[in-house]
């Protein structure tokens, strides 16, 4: 489905955080929806549609916006699972994180992830980053269509 309002993904365990990007994608003027999961676990269960998510529609994510140290599953492992399945192996996944650990970064790319941010301390250059993030994502970027 490549409606122009798919929802954006937020898989982000601190709420501080969770709230500015949200905050820096309203400012963006973007009118997706924002879906806000605290942790893997929640991330799988609202994409597949399982859990507290059965019933929602089935849609799938316009990206998915990932932190990576989480509780109960990390974004790697997300990320993985996501990879191993055809539905979600083309699906935009942005690791923002704030780990500058090579090995996240490494792992992230072979992985499969489109890109790897890492959140600036600073409050503008993260509301910046993220505006930029929302609009490339959810708005100019198309997912291509499966064979």
């Amino acid at each position: 489905m490549n409606s122009p309002l798919r929802t954006i993904l937020l898989v982000e365990d601190s709420p501080v955080d969770a709230e500015m990007t949200m905050d820096a994608l309203r400012d963006a003027h973007l009118i997706n929806p924002v879906v806000h999961v605290e942790d893997g676990v929640d991330c799988l269960d609202w994409l597949y549609a399982r859990g507290s998510f059965a019933g929602r529609p089935d849609d799938e994510p316009a990206v998915v916006l990932l932190d990576i140290k989480m509780p109960r599953m990390n974004g790697l492992d997300v990320l993985m699972q996501m990879r191993s399945d055809e539905r979600f192996r083309r699906t935009p996944v942005v690791i923002l994180s704030s780990s500058r650990e090579e090995s996240d970064l490494a792992r992230s790319w072979d992985l499969g992830v489109n890109a790897y941010v890492i959140k600036p301390v600073d409050v503008d250059q993260f509301f910046q980053a993220v505006r930029t993030l929302g609009q490339f994502w959810a708005v100019l970027n198309q997912s291509p269509e499966p064979e």
